[in-house]
């Protein structure tokens, strides 16, 4: 193995995000990352050039998107000599593929690339049902067309019924959003409180964008030019009109369509290299990628689905020598506003850091201020294999407007794990 080196950060763009059944409802995952790579070719001025690597990600997708990374590297204006990988890990995939490309830079196998991810909850795979799918397989296989009809003997319309995606954890049969109802109810965290998380989540959005924070991080794409589910103009008064979304009998249900992220459509990318890549190309370092972690917990046996970044947190402080102040800001990824207040709650409390992180005292409170200073995923939506990207891309440019810090990423994940990292510009 190689000397580690360090990670430069040059930069993100994204495509705005657009609700399900929207902008993009007819584009799929290969023309949103197409798109998402060719403006950061064209911003870099990367045409034709041959990179180490392009690492892109789908939760949801085709077979026919194949190997997603390398199609859209060939349609990005990229040298066709660009290798290009696919990797999933649900909402976690586009740090995952950043940290793909960071460990190859680390460790000498490249000097730049690319990592990034795109959903689409609007082009959806649905596929025929189990017993047809047989029978069709059966056909094929058969020699002659009697004996290809034969398989269709016996032939039922109920046979026609489609498999969709499913939206439940396969090893509870429960949601996402049914999952942080418990820990919602866990954890004390009431409806007002998620309800101000998520109203101020759009608001800080929103002024970011009319400041011009997003104008070099945001391109254009299909008539859309800021992310559509972004609702500057809502209101407490609003939000508690809404209903229960996922607790709807019981009478103490507490999320709702606005204080948990909305399916939605969407792409982002960031490059990444060496300093010395970046110097003798001339383009700037916003930060550096310091360290990334992940972890898991037992949700199936009764931890929170969506607690496991408040595991990966102090593993990796640890490592770094880092207490949970240590950060200029931070960047938590906001599945439900109730995520959010539960991790922050847990990280406060003696017994929970004591009994479960095996810390002597609580890792201790965050100023609140600091968290998603520029909004996040409450208000700008969340395309699960995009917002680790757009996290990043967002995080490198405000520590390099700031000039110096550190900052913490948090994401969450279905499958009941979490991908947290540390980014600094020094």
């Amino acid at each position: 193995m190689r000397t580690i080196r360090p990670v430069a950060v040059l930069g993100g763009v994204r495509i705005p995000f657009a609700r399900q059944n929207t902008g993009y409802n007819d584009v799929g995952n290969l023309g949103m990352s197409v798109r998402t790579l060719g403006a950061l070719v064209e911003q870099f001025g990367l045409q034709g050039k041959q990179l180490g690597e392009v690492a892109m990600g789908a939760v949801i997708k085709h077979s026919s998107d194949w190997n997603l990374g390398r199609e859209a590297a060939l349609s990005s204006g990229l040298s066709p000599l660009t290798p290009g990988i696919t990797v999933q890990r649900a909402c976690g995939t586009s740090l995952d593929t950043i940290n793909l490309i960071a460990t190859k830079i680390a460790t000498g196998q490249i000097e730049v690339g690319i990592g990034g991810g795109s959903d689409s909850t609007s082009d959806v795979p649905i596929v025929y049902g189990q017993a047809l799918r047989r029978r069709l397989l059966a056909a094929n296989a058969a020699k002659t067309p009697k004996e290809k009809l034969m398989q269709f003997k016996g032939f039922g319309f109920s046979e026609l019924k489609p498999d969709f995606p499913g939206v439940a954890e396969p090893r509870t049969g429960k949601s996402m959003g049914q999952h942080c109802e418990d820990m919602a109810k866990q954890w004390n965290i009431s409806r007002e409180a998620q309800d101000a998380w998520a109203l101020t989540s759009h608001q800080k959005l929103a002024a970011a964008y009319d400041r011009g924070f997003f104008d070099d991080l945001v391109v254009p794409f299909r008539g859309l030019e800021r992310d559509n589910n972004l609702r500057p103009d809502s209101s407490i008064e609003k939000l508690s009109t809404l209903k229960p979304a996922f607790d709807r009998t019981s009478g103490r249900g507490t999320l709702t369509a606005a204080n948990s992220t909305p399916l939605t459509d969407g792409a982002a990318a960031c490059l990444l290299s060496t300093d010395e890549w970046a110097a003798a190309n001339g383009h700037e370092i916003l930060c550096h990628l310091v360290d990334v972690q992940v972890a898991a917990v037992d949700f199936v046996h009764g931890e929170g689905l969506l607690m496991a970044p408040t595991i990966a947190v102090p593993e990796m402080l640890k490592r770094n020598g880092l207490t949970l102040q240590d950060f200029d800001f931070y960047e938590i990824h906001e599945a439900f506003a109730a995520q959010v207040l539960c991790t922050l709650k847990a990280w406060e409390d003696p017994d929970y850091c004591r009994d479960r992180l095996g810390l002597d005292a609580p890792l201790g409170s965050i100023d609140r201020d600091k968290i998603n200073p520029n909004g996040s995923s409450l208000a700008a939506g969340h395309p699960f294999a995009a917002t680790g990207a757009r996290i990043v891309a967002t995080a490198a440019k405000e520590l390099a407007q700031r000039g110096s810090g550190r900052c913490l990423i948090s994401i969450c994940t279905a499958g009941g794990m979490g991908v947290v990292a540390i980014l600094e510009r020094r």
